[in-house]
């Protein structure tokens, strides 16, 4: 009798577990995490073949999102009913992120018929929520970049960085001085280059997921493939009317609707006071703001429209928006180095954005040369990566800084940053085996995995 009590509380307690487990999956793997979301997952609403029918889905156009701090335009309220779907958003951008919200819905409900009643109000806490592909010293196929400008829209990651420019060679196509584009004048990948027609089918592509596209030509420095092909330092006169003319063709005639051109002018010394303030006032006079690296030229406001800080030592100036990339490198081939990092770090160390914290961006630097595109994205951890910051640029907040405890994941299990990643890395595993299915994606779980440092093994 006792053993049969004893199995009778063995099998109900799996059956309870099991159910416990079943209630949890029931809520969709939304990703990023929505700023406030309410379900009452008892209600659904009944798709037809997957999807929500054009009669059941209602979008208005409204003057403001309330509860959003920041960022209204791309604000939206998600709300789902068992009589329909209903998004209410500031602009064409916050209706186009809260999509991707109702296709995770869609995507991750438990039985692809319905999706549980919800009420979702939510808004980017960081303007720029970006990803840098350093093109300069290696190459990625135009069909590879658009299938990261596709994904990662998905995730509502909203700036491409394109580093098109760089020692190792030039790869942006050149009417006006194909020299540029000679295969003699490349370091590596020889003669391998976008041409104008494909630069433009990526900056309509960005344009298309509501993506910003931030091109790069650095200047003055990296700009050996440039010395080499036009016989001529960009710093000097012939150097500075040449760069000129080039920057006409591609502000006017490659990129005429991308609102930004990035100049670089990190890592040289410069030998004449008057390039960076002429190119930026030539730029500007084609109707582009300009985004420069920092450190690197030194600007008061009004003097450049946006900074990147690329090193530590790169410091926000008031009156001037600022990017951060300091600590946002993946390319040093340690797959689970950044995970914890990109996902418990505050963005400069702050909440949220202002008018001088637009946000971040992760680089994707190719110094080491990899055999193809699909080690490009494996070696540097590319989705993961994208995902725990994807989920940091939107929701804000955050624990620590880099530089203080933000690399750290706390050992109690109980502790509510070791809980918020449980919850995320279930949520990116989730999309790593659907959405990203087939994709290099180098993480497996970790939070269940408890390490101990023993001594060492006599020998």
């Amino acid at each position: 009798m006792r053993k049969q009590i004893t199995l009778l509380l063995f099998y109900c307690s799996i059956a309870i577990s099991l159910l416990a487990q079943q209630t949890t999956d029931l809520k969709p793997k939304l990703l990023p995490q929505p700023q406030s979301v309410v379900w009452n997952v008892d209600n659904e609403f009944q798709l037809q073949n997957g999807k929500v029918p054009e009669n059941s889905l209602s979008i208005e156009l409204v003057n403001e999102i309330t509860e959003a701090t920041v960022n209204q335009n791309e604000a939206y309220q998600l709300s789902v009913t068992s009589d329909g779907v209903t998004i209410k958003a500031t602009a064409p951008t916050g209706v186009f992120r809260a999509k991707q919200t109702l296709d995770q819905l869609i995507e991750s409900s438990h039985n692809k018929s319905a999706i549980p009643s919800c009420e979702i109000i939510d808004w980017p806490a960081f303007r720029i929520r970006g990803y840098m592909h350093d093109v300069g010293r290696s190459f990625i196929s135009v069909e590879e970049l658009k299938k990261h400008i596709r994904l990662l829209a998905k995730f509502k990651i909203n700036t491409f960085h394109w580093h098109l420019t760089e020692n190792q060679g030039w790869r942006l196509e050149s009417k006006v001085f194909p020299e540029l584009n000679d295969s003699i004048n490349f370091e590596r990948l020889h003669g391998q280059y976008y041409t104008i027609a494909e630069a433009k089918e990526i900056a309509d592509y960005c344009k298309q997921h509501e993506m910003l596209l931030i091109p790069e030509i650095d200047m003055p420095g990296h700009s050996a493939a440039f010395i080499r092909a036009m016989k001529a330092d960009m710093q000097s006169e012939k150097g500075m009317t040449i760069l000129k003319r080039l920057l006409e063709e591609i502000c006017e005639d490659v990129f005429p609707d991308v609102p930004y051109l990035h100049i670089g002018t990190d890592e040289v010394q410069f030998t004449n006071p008057t390039f960076v303030p002429e190119m930026v006032s030539h730029i500007r006079a084609m109707g582009k703001k300009v985004i420069s690296w920092n450190p690197g030229w030194s600007y008061q406001v009004g003097e450049i429209d946006m900074t990147q800080l690329w090193s530590y030592r790169g410091t926000p100036q008031p009156g001037i928006p600022a990017i951060d990339s300091r600590f946002h490198y993946i390319n040093h081939f340690d797959t689970f180095a950044d995970i914890v990092s990109l996902y418990n770090s505050k963005i400069l160390n702050v909440d949220e954005g202002s008018d001088d914290i637009a946000g971040g961006i992760v680089a994707v630097w190719n110094d080491r040369l990899l055999e193809n595109e699909e080690q490009i994205v494996l070696q540097n951890n590319f989705y993961p990566s994208m995902l725990a910051f994807a989920e940091r640029s939107w929701l804000g907040g955050g624990s620590e800084y880099y530089d203080d405890k933000g690399t750290m994941l706390p050992t109690d299990t109980n502790d509510p940053i070791f809980k918020a990643f449980v919850n995320f890395e279930e949520r990116m595993i989730w999309h790593k085996n659907n959405t990203l299915t087939n994709e290099p994606f180098a993480y497996v779980k970790q939070t269940d995995v408890k390490w101990h440092i023993t001594d060492a093994f006599p020998n």
